[in-house]
């Protein structure tokens, strides 16, 4: 089986590195095509071997760039084409069809309530998403949650399929030994509490909310934020203004897996943790609390589907927060109070690994394949696309 993955970008981001980790357990012959911005998870894949072109997008409304992948799409011989975030599913759906591939499917990674990848929920946006899935033949969503959501905007529950994010559990497992060399390489004092914060730096995430509270911590108490993005100056200097700068980490963009650059990656990162806070409102499915779960870590945080989808008992040690960052300042000291705890996986992060994921991916490429082919449809104008 020949399958071409297109994507808006790989620049890091959890669909980007969650791409990569899918595709190192797919048993099919994948390439990848990214719309634009090739980034650190390009260099990635193709290390790991994988195809990897750029097409070179201009703009949201490069309309040139649908013949360009229709054109590479038809002379691969691909026999699906699986597409990855808003923009890339406008387009390499339409193409898909126009190159008449046999089968077309997209995973639905970050729908939320009242945004898709950052950006609000517009009739614009909404009209262009439910035209281009009718060109498809499955919808994957990463969660039950984001199923729920597809059907509330008008995609057919019989074209929906859940394939969850994967984990890869033996990476996440805990190391003590990356945990000492971590926090040596931070100089962070022998007793320190740790708490983690993994994102984009952006202001759905509200990791100024982490910042406040640990200005309500004990002072032996830091915060390690990973990631990078447009919210970091003012992530800064919301840590100046709360006296608590010298007591907060920025690490920037970490890779999931060892990819040869500098620095620690998110594994190491998570091992060197004592609890992950992730005060996001609206998630599609909750990545960094689910490998924080893998890594053994206490988990403080304000929307997880990934776990309201499960028992309870799956995941004792995390806790929702829904208030103020007084709220999750306290729920922080209760978790520290409890003590430490051996840090094994909880079966939470078990029920998701990668390679369960990656064989339910597989029924669905056979499901998608075993249907009739369509015909292939006219070209639609994709205006108001957003990325």
């Amino acid at each position: 089986m020949r399958v071409l993955h297109i994507i808006t970008g790989l620049g890091v981001g959890g669909a980007e590195q969650q791409l990569r980790l899918l595709l190192r357990h797919l048993p099919a012959a994948c390439d990848v095509v990214t719309l634009t911005n090739p980034g650190p998870v390009a260099d990635g894949l193709i290390a790991d071997g994988v195809r990897v072109t750029h097409l070179g997008m201009g703009g949201n409304r490069d309309l040139g760039a649908l013949p360009r992948l229709t054109r590479l799409i038809h002379s691969g011989g691909y026999d699906l084409v699986h597409t990855h975030l808003y923009r890339a599913c406008v387009y390499g759906r339409l193409a898909a069809r126009l190159a008449g591939v046999r089968a077309i499917v997209a995973t639905e990674h970050s729908l939320g309530d009242s945004q898709m990848e950052g950006r609000p929920l517009t009739a614009g946006v909404r009209g262009l998403y439910l035209a281009s899935e009718r060109l498809g033949r499955t919808t994957v969503a990463v969660s039950p949650t984001v199923a729920a959501r597809l059907e509330r905007w008008g995609v057919p529950a019989a074209r929906i399929e859940v394939v969850p994010n994967g984990i890869d559990l033996a990476g996440f497992r805990f190391d003590p030994v990356r945990r000492q060399r971590t926090r040596q390489r931070f100089g962070l004092p022998e007793n320190a509490f740790l708490i983690g914060a993994v994102g984009r730096l952006t202001a759905g995430k509200r990791f100024g909310l982490a910042v406040q509270a640990l200005a309500q911590l004990p002072e032996d108490c830091w915060l390690l934020l990973v990631g990078g993005g447009p919210e970091e100056n003012v992530l800064r200097r919301t840590a100046r203004e709360a006296g608590v700068a010298g007591r907060v980490l920025f690490t920037g963009e970490r890779p999931y897996v060892p990819d040869g650059s500098p620095g620690p990656d998110l594994p190491s990162l998570t091992a060197a943790m004592d609890l992950l806070l992730s005060p996001s409102a609206e998630e599609a499915f909750g990545l960094a609390v689910v490998e924080a779960l893998a890594a053994g870590l206490p988990v403080v945080h304000a929307s997880c589907p990934a776990i309201e989808d499960l028992p309870p008992h799956t995941a004792p040690h995390a806790r929702r927060v829904t208030g103020d960052a007084t709220e999750f300042a306290r729920a922080v000291a209760e978790a520290r109070a409890a003590g430490p705890r051996t840090r094994t996986a909880a079966e939470a992060a078990r029920h998701y690994s990668v390679t369960r994921s990656a064989a339910r991916l597989m029924d669905v490429y056979a499901t998608a394949l075993a249907a009739p082919r369509e015909a292939a449809p006219s070209s639609p104008s994709p205006q108001g696309v957003s990325s």
